[in-house]
This record gives structure tokens, sequence and C-alpha cells, in this order.
């Protein structure tokens, strides 16, 4: 971190504030990320065949809906996060190997500020949507490395480097 780097939802006297975006100008924002949810050998063999089915719906498109639901209401989870009307946004999740999934959210917006909290809210819901499901077939199943992958459009874009 530069010595200029500081926490930027505090104000003056170390108090929690939401940071005033009033006075910057709007721009197109795109945030990516990706969380990673081991299955197991066993539950992979399963959804290999295609999606899943359960009580609770098709198991890999309901954590695709509840991962786009959770994106749109992140500021009523993270404190001091803006409400933004999403232009977009998109969940895929794809096999990783012989027991785990990938899943992306990509959040777009034209606003005056940024979208990795809703992109990362987005797969954290979708992977714990997919925990949810197949939690009676498995204790095992591990929620791992949710992280910011890419943002553009803000004061500083930003790639994670592989």
């Amino acid at each position: 971190m530069s010595d200029s780097a500081k926490l930027t939802h505090l104000d003056a006297a170390g108090q929690p504030a939401m940071v005033d975006v009033g006075s910057k100008m709007p721009s197109r924002r795109v945030a990516v990320a990706r969380s990673r949810v081991v299955l197991g050998p066993e539950i992979m063999a399963l959804v290999k065949e295609g999606d899943l089915p359960t009580r609770k719906g098709p198991v890999f498109q309901t954590a695709i809906l509840a991962g786009i639901m959770g994106a749109k209401r992140t500021s009523e989870l993270i404190p001091l996060c803006h409400p933004l009307g999403l232009d977009n946004c998109r969940v895929t999740i794809e096999p990783d190997g012989p027991d785990a999934v990938l899943i992306e959210c990509t959040a777009t917006v034209t606003g005056k500020t940024g979208v990795e909290m809703e992109a990362l809210t987005g797969a954290s819901v979708a992977a714990l949507t997919i925990y949810d499901m197949c939690k009676a077939l498995s204790h095992d199943i591990v929620i791992q490395e949710t992280r910011l992958l890419s943002k553009t459009g803000g004061k500083n874009d930003f790639q994670h480097e592989a």
C-alpha cells in the first residue's frame, strides 16, 4: 500500500461515513468477481450430466438467479454501499477440474461509483446458494477464494495478475 492510501469510509473524526460521490461524473463501470466452490468428485459427477435437480429447482440455474438478486441488493447488505441501478449483471458457473466449479459475476453500471461490491456479492451469493442446495449431499463443500478479478471505468482500473 502506498503512503497516501487511506480508508474512504471514515470522516475526519474517524467515524463511519458514506463516500460523497455527488461531484463525480458518471461513467460506464464494469467489475468481474469470482468464487470457487469445491463440491467434491461425487457431487461433480452428478452435475456433469447437466444441472442437478432439487426440490428448490436446478442448482446452477437457481444459483445464477440468486447471484443476480444478491448483486442488485448489495447496498442493503453492505453498510455505506451506494444503492446502484445496475445496467447489467451476468453470473456464469463452469466446472473447474474434477471436483469444483468457478462462479463469475460481471456487474455493469453507468454511474458515479464502482460496482466491485456488486460483483463480489453476486459471486458470493451464488456460491452460498450452491452450498445450501447441495449440503444434504455433503457438508465437506468448501467456498474458496472469492476475489475481484477486474474493474474498469473509475479513477483506478484494476486487473488481477493471474
